[in-house]
């Protein structure tokens, strides 16, 4: 079979040969070819140096308008004390129940499950280091309790001994022994205003990493109106066997003393206690005693003082019967 013919079209007389086609543009009373659509490189790199500056400013006015209206929390605080302690919720809940239903039935009717929640409210999500005595009003309010008169016990340095006192007199009050007080006893708790939980991994150390911390707080809230409500003879408790008996930065030099109320309390009735085998450090007539004196009469309030008070001195003798003061009565 023969191979197909090359044909070829030869152009029609008369006719030119096609052209290929583009689109124009109308201008006047003719009609001129539309410029190329195609940028030269030096607009591109315009354009785009132009675009890349647009999209850095939005990105600059969106950080700043986001850190305004939603401000990175503050950074979460690490303390060298010991964390906040284990169960906390847990504990201030049981020990409410155990007191005001097993150790003081007349105070059943005190509601612990808000006295719980009045508690956390008052430092959760605050800086440890900013708490005020407004942070534990409604849990102040929650726990008022009144103790009579003649009934009221004052410690300092002497923690182990006042509680032992008391424990054997029931009628007798520390601070501790009151509802608040027995709830708080022994526990550490701190919050941090970046975050709504318990810091369990460390807390601040009372009275060295600020004044005014959480705890510390607490109990120049509660001791206030504690000796402030305090009526007839209060007896105080203090260790002879250190240097600073009557420490005028304790609680009780800062806070109590300075709130008894003269027209409640006429008498202070100190005993200073000395360790049975402890140096005797200071006595009834030591000068670190008379300042307590002075500041005290100065209040209008008669302090009176004894060394070794023997009812006290009795518990002690008790871990230690066989000791040389302790071999006969007084």
């Amino acid at each position: 079979m023969d191979s197909m013919p090359n044909y070829r079209f030869s152009p029609v007389p008369g006719v030119e040969p096609r052209r290929k086609l583009s689109l124009s543009t109308k201008t006047g009373h003719g009609v001129e070819p539309r410029r190329k659509l195609s940028l030269s490189t030096k607009r591109k790199v315009c354009l785009g140096i132009t675009i890349i500056t647009i999209l850095c400013v939005v990105l600059v006015v969106t950080a700043v308008v986001v850190g305004i209206l939603w401000p990175q929390a503050p950074k979460h605080k690490e303390w060298k004390g010991t964390g906040s302690t284990s169960n906390f919720s847990e504990l201030v809940l049981g020990r409410c129940y155990t007191y005001t239903q097993v150790l003081r039935p007349e105070l059943r009717h005190k509601d612990c499950h808000k006295i719980g929640k009045a508690f956390m409210n008052a430092f959760l999500s605050k800086d440890p280091c900013g708490s005020t005595e407004q942070d534990y009003q409604p849990l102040m309010e929650l726990t008022n309790q009144s103790v009579p008169c003649h009934k009221t016990v004052l410690w300092s340095k002497s923690s182990e001994l006042a509680h032992q006192y008391t424990g054997i007199l029931r009628d007798m009050f520390t601070l501790e022994d009151t509802l608040l007080g027995y709830i708080a006893d022994g526990l550490r708790w701190c919050g941090d205003e970046s975050s709504s939980e318990m810091k369990h991994q460390s807390c601040l150390q009372v009275r060295e990493n600020c004044r005014r911390n959480i705890i510390s707080v607490f109990w120049d809230t509660v001791s206030k109106p504690f000796v402030e409500n305090a009526c007839g003879v209060v007896q105080l408790v203090l260790n002879g066997s250190i240097s600073n008996t009557f420490d005028k930065n304790s609680t009780f030099g800062l806070v109590e003393i300075h709130h008894l109320n003269p027209l409640r309390v006429p008498i202070l009735q100190a005993w200073v206690m000395h360790d049975l085998d402890g140096a005797h450090s200071h006595s009834c007539s030591s000068p670190s005693i008379n300042d307590l004196k002075l500041i005290l009469n100065r209040r209008n309030i008669t302090f009176t003082c004894q060394d070794d008070y023997w009812p006290i001195k009795l518990l002690q003798c008790v871990k230690s019967p066989e000791h040389a003061l302790c071999s006969s009565a007084a």
